[in-house]
């Protein structure tokens, strides 16, 4: 069973649990994008407790972990994942992950379906193109200003924080091993996942077209749902209080079923 009371004594290093609800029938485990850290699931957390149990991810080399080296291999970031997540799979779980998140539970359902484990009941992936569109990318090779102006023009870190010479050092070196992860990332074209997949794009999203978006349907086996919104890669900050209804929807109609 799964470990209650306070997040950071009992959750490990990885997960977050900021609005304990261990009455509710499913969880959501949610997974950062690159740069991102746990704190930016918070409010999704406020907003769906106590209905939804919200676990949130905290990758390596940021904020409390900005200590621990960040991963530069995306299946290591995988399976680290997995194994502190392996406590918490006693009740249905689904997955939401934005922009390499969304990458990142997918490999996380994949080998709990390898392991013969129970996967998540759905996997919400947002802002991120099929795991077999693969793309060239180059932002783990610019230098600090590079780097910087590509997070400029996705629009989703704080305009504050990109600005602060203290808080920049900080953050850099989690965001290049991020990026070296991702843009490193291949995929076999017929790996699937058992689950439903609902993807969430943005209309105009500069890294993902809906021929990207769609091809989400060639990696699972339980069907896919496309949701298109206005706005660029981080649309989700603009379509919060509609993505939550949908999440909420999903979620409690599928404990409901299961029950």
């Amino acid at each position: 069973m799964a470990a209650t009371g306070n997040h950071m004594d009992d959750t490990g290093a990885w997960v977050r649990r900021y609005h304990p609800a261990d009455d509710a029938a499913v969880r959501l485990v949610c997974f950062p994008h690159a740069g991102g850290s746990a704190t930016f699931y918070r409010p999704m957390s406020a907003a769906l407790s106590p209905a939804v149990d919200v676990l949130a991810l905290q990758y390596p080399g940021r904020q409390d972990r900005r200590h621990t080296p960040g991963i530069e291999h995306l299946p290591d970031l995988a399976d680290g994942v997995v194994e502190a997540l392996l406590p918490w799979t006693d009740r249905p779980f689904a997955f939401f992950g934005h922009s390499m998140g969304a990458i990142v539970a997918f490999e996380v359902a994949l080998r709990l379906r390898g392991a013969g484990r129970n996967g998540p009941v759905r996997l919400f992936a947002s802002g991120r193109r099929a795991p077999s569109r693969w793309r060239e990318g180059r932002v783990h090779l610019l230098d600090d200003a590079g780097i910087i102006a590509e997070l400029r023009g996705l629009s989703g870190s704080d305009p504050r924080i990109l600005g602060d010479e203290e808080l920049l050092p900080m953050i850099l070196p989690a965001l290049r091993a991020d990026y070296r992860a991702i843009e490193r990332y291949t995929c076999e074209p017929a790996a699937r996942v058992a689950c439903p997949v609902t993807v969430l794009t943005g209309n105009a999203d500069p890294q993902v077209d809906m021929d990207d978006a769609c091809a989400w349907e060639r990696h699972t086996d339980g069907g896919l749902t496309l949701r298109v919104f206005t706005g660029g890669h981080f649309f989700l900050t603009d379509h919060a209080a509609e993505i939550l209804r949908l999440v909420r929807q999903d979620l409690l109609g599928t404990a409901a079923a299961r029950r």
